[in-house]
């Protein structure tokens, strides 16, 4: 279970209560409030209870925990804040309720009035299933299930996106360049805000002094502008601190952008970043990132869990990602951001509970469950027909093809060797790769033949970031072999880069005899072998 007894304000709780939980969220400006949801879904808040941001109808403090009786059985999934503190949270069935500070409209309901309980936002949201709901400073944002965005609140730098600095006492739909596109994913940063919709691509308006929208120039935007120099890459998820934003993409890279006083970036130094630069390229896949509107920490999980922390830790300026020793990123917040808050509403599973994703990984090889069976070298893989059908095409054809109700159990394989097609089918069950560079090679041609595109992208990456004087030209080679014409350009790079050491390695003289003329031809017209 996550322990959100590394939380200080958790320790006011009793045993009992602690193993109640099933979903959390510590907040405020010294993260001396929190709230909480119990398996019996019941909702709790207990702390300072600033600008009444409890939601208890008054405003005094408590170290007791008390129930928000108006919120109890609404099943909320989604929860932000702001620095007021004010509060926003969607429910399962849509519905968005708000309370807290309300100096700026944040609340949504037409005042500024405070908000003492928890009232239903209604303008222009009663008609939408409200998914996900984000906060900055002090302005609010609400995305819909059918991919629409709504913003309210504080407006002096244009992070509500209305095309004016005026504050937006309702909810109000951010169009202009998110017209007729369906938004899948938003965060906020203190005075801006950001957007991804469902074809990768990024947006960002509100306050750009330091470079947080990532558009190449500091300055503020009132409408959402596309991040261009992020052209090319699929974003899956995106992240903003104070005033640096990170973005994930579907392939597991990482980029950042921003203020980097504190080397929030990861870049190495404290200079701030008006584009999107990479970060973390000699890590493995990464699979979440997480950063907080109201702290300069980053952080980050790869794909074997592995967390990794940057930016301000406790006052220390950590400019490159640190590994810890955190099984999740929420720890990271919990240990070492300032305050320490929560980036996003906790969820507190059982052990024993499995996604849908994760059970599928769990089934991949399992001879109890599978109906089908590879023979790979002398070795079994036990697979399972439904999944390759339906997650690629070469399968979907082989099956449609010529299989019958008698068909084989068991297939040979013989033109790839056991760890590439291992590693092919288990890809199928957890879009991932787990192999060495040399391997990835294979497993490249495999995708070639098979026309797994995706595939064919990731292997390529796996041998960028596992390149290496030793192996340079061999992954050469096969970039050439394989016509991956991307790959062979970073490979032969990094050979004129390193010139010296990798000619005096055994593959440089075993290369074939035309592609090393090629090379030889093509690096001294680089003026690689002038010396």
């Amino acid at each position: 279970m996550v322990d959100v007894g590394k939380w200080p304000i958790f320790t006011l709780l009793s045993p009992q209560e602690i193993a109640s939980i099933r979903k959390a969220c510590v907040f405020g400006t010294s993260a001396n409030e929190a709230i909480y949801i119990t398996h019996n879904d019941e909702v709790f808040v207990f702390g300072l209870n600033c600008s009444n941001c409890l939601g208890t109808g008054d405003n005094q403090s408590t170290i007791v925990p008390k129930k928000l009786e108006a919120l109890c059985g609404k099943k909320i999934s989604s929860l932000s804040y702001g620095s007021g503190p004010h509060v926003v949270l969607s429910t399962e069935d849509g519905e968005v309720y708000a309370w807290g500070h309300n100096g700026y409209s944040q609340l949504g309901n037409g005042t500024t009035n405070q908000g003492i309980t928890p009232v239903q936002v209604c303008t222009n949201l009663l008609i939408k299933k409200v998914v996900e709901v984000a906060c900055g400073s002090h302005h609010s944002m609400a995305l819909s299930f059918d991919g629409d965005l709504y913003a309210w609140g504080y407006n002096n730098c244009g992070q509500v996106g209305s095309g004016s600095t005026a504050n937006q006492p309702t909810p109000r739909r951010v169009s202009n360049c998110l017209q007729g596109k369906m938004v899948v994913g938003i965060a906020c940063g203190q005075t801006s805000s950001m957007a991804v919709v469902n074809n990768g691509e990024v947006y960002g308006w509100g306050y750009n002094g330091n470079g947080q929208l990532g558009l190449g120039n500091n300055g503020n935007q009132l409408t959402p502008c596309r991040v261009a120099a992020l052209h090319g890459v699929c974003i899956l998820q995106i992240a903003c601190g104070y005033a640096h934003t990170l973005a994930l993409t579907d392939e597991g890279l990482l980029y950042a952008w921003g203020a980097n006083t504190y080397g929030q970036l990861g870049t190495g130094n404290k200079s701030n970043q008006l584009s999107p630069v990479q970060i973390m390229m000699e890590k493995e896949r990464v699979v979440e990132i997480a950063a907080c509107h109201s702290a300069h920490t980053s952080a980050a999980k790869t794909q074997s869990g592995q967390v990794y922390m940057w930016g301000q830790c406790r006052g220390q300026s950590v400019v490159l990602p640190h590994l810890t020793h955190f099984a999740c990123t929420d720890d990271v917040f919990a240990c070492f951001a300032t305050p320490a808050v929560m980036w996003r509403l906790l969820s507190v599973e059982h052990e024993d509970f499995l996604t849908v994703a994760e059970s599928l990984k769990k089934e991949f090889d399992s001879p109890e469950t599978s109906d089908l069976k590879f023979r790979v070298d002398g070795k079994y893989i036990h697979v399972h027909k439904a999944v390759l059908k339906i997650r690629c095409e070469h399968f979907r054809t082989m099956f449609q093809s010529y299989w019958n109700e008698d068909m084989k159990e068991v297939i040979e394989i013989d033109q790839f060797s056991y760890p590439v097609y291992r590693a092919f089918l288990e890809y199928l069950y957890t879009d991932s790769v787990d192999l060495p560079p040399e391997d990835a090679i294979g497993l490249l041609d495999l995708a070639t033949s098979y026309c797994e595109n995706r595939l064919k992208k990731l292997c390529q990456h796996i041998i960028k970031r596992g390149i290496t004087v030793e192996n340079a030209f061999s992954l050469l080679s096969a970039a050439v072999r394989y016509d991956a014409e991307d790959l062979e350009e970073f490979c032969f790079k990094f050979c004129v880069n390193h010139l010296t050491e990798v000619t005096q390695t055994a593959a440089f003289w075993q290369m074939d005899g035309p592609l090393l003329k090629e090379f030889i031809a093509k690096a001294s017209k680089c003026g690689a072998f002038k010396n």
